[in-house]
């Protein structure tokens, strides 16, 4: 029988969590890692069963969430928009109230934000965003997760963001207020971060009193002297008819070793992936000693792990 938390939460965007969360969170994910090292597997969602609605394709978040379930206990069913009855005319908001009746979850990897939002509205169950083109609220975990395991807290460091002022900006300009980072972002002219965003972050340093956000056009600026530089792909599904415009406005931005040697010398690099090699990044790079791209990619699957566990238990 599905039996649903008392109280239902939804994990949209990082202003969903506090600082105790991400830290409860991230304690968890470590415990949940350290066990599938060893051999032990946590059954800690046997009969759960979680709905993956794409809108979007993907390798990581479906092959992470579908993993992580099935290592919990539980089951993960991939629901792509074309193949149930969203692609005919259902409302999100229908689909929501129905599937809410079988599922103990969702995790919607959609274009627009208002969807995730929407599904989250309707259904009784916890929502997850998987991706939408506002918000990456998992991977921004698995990268703050990765950081603090490889040099502890990121709390009064440096994190240099460089590229288009897309989802993991934002993802990113949200987590500095919540971990206390001083980020810094290189966008070019017509790429800056959505002004919500920015007002949204406003409204969480009210709360926490962290976190400096800096928005420049050099990426040499951004970088210097930065703990952590992380970039993402220029073009993202859904703009390859921009392709040519993008590569032009770009010109400059791309992450290689020159620009890293502005950074501290111990600076990690993160790619929330797949990366467009010799384009927002080269191969040394992303290749080089200091990426920490395939521990951020393995990561998610453990930091989704736990966040499975948090909203379908109402407790890790």
């Amino acid at each position: 029988m599905t039996v649903h938390p008392m109280k239902k939460r939804d994990l949209l965007s990082l202003a969903d969590l506090d600082i105790n969360e991400i830290q409860m969170l991230f304690q968890r994910a470590a415990e949940l890692k350290r066990s599938l090292k060893e051999g032990r597997s946590a059954r800690t969602l046997e009969g759960r069963t979680l709905g993956m609605l794409f809108e979007k394709p993907s390798t990581r978040t479906r092959v992470s969430f579908e993993v992580g379930m099935y290592q919990l206990g539980g089951h993960a069913l991939f629901l792509s928009s074309k193949e149930i009855q969203l692609g005919r005319g259902e409302t999100i908001s229908d689909s929501a109230r129905v599937l809410s009746r079988y599922l103990d979850a969702l995790m919607i990897r959609t274009f627009a934000h208002e969807n995730a939002e929407t599904l989250a509205r309707f259904s009784t169950v916890p929502v997850i965003n998987g991706l939408s083109d506002h918000f990456h609220p998992c991977q921004i975990l698995a990268d703050l997760f990765t950081y603090q395991e490889k040099r502890g807290p990121l709390t009064g460091r440096k994190v240099a963001f460089i590229g288009d002022g897309n989802n993991m900006a934002h993802s990113w300009i949200l987590a500095s207020t919540k971990v206390g980072c001083d980020l810094t972002l290189a966008c070019p002219i017509n790429y800056d971060p959505d002004p919500r965003v920015l007002n949204l972050a406003q409204q969480q340093r009210k709360i926490s009193g962290a976190g400096s956000i800096t928005l420049t056009r050099n990426p040499r600026e951004a970088v210097a002297n930065a703990d952590l530089v992380v970039t993402d792909t220029w073009i993202s599904m859904g703009q390859e008819q921009e392709q040519q415009r993008r590569l032009r406005a770009f010109h400059g931005f791309q992450v290689d070793q020159s620009l890293m040697r502005e950074a501290k010398k111990d600076a990690l690099f993160m790619h929330c992936l797949p990366a467009h090699r010799e384009e927002e990044v080269t191969s040394e790079v992303l290749d080089g000693e200091q990426s920490v791209v395939w521990d951020e990619a393995e990561n998610r699957l453990h930091v989704q792990k736990a966040i499975l566990e948090w909203l379908i238990r109402g407790h890790c």
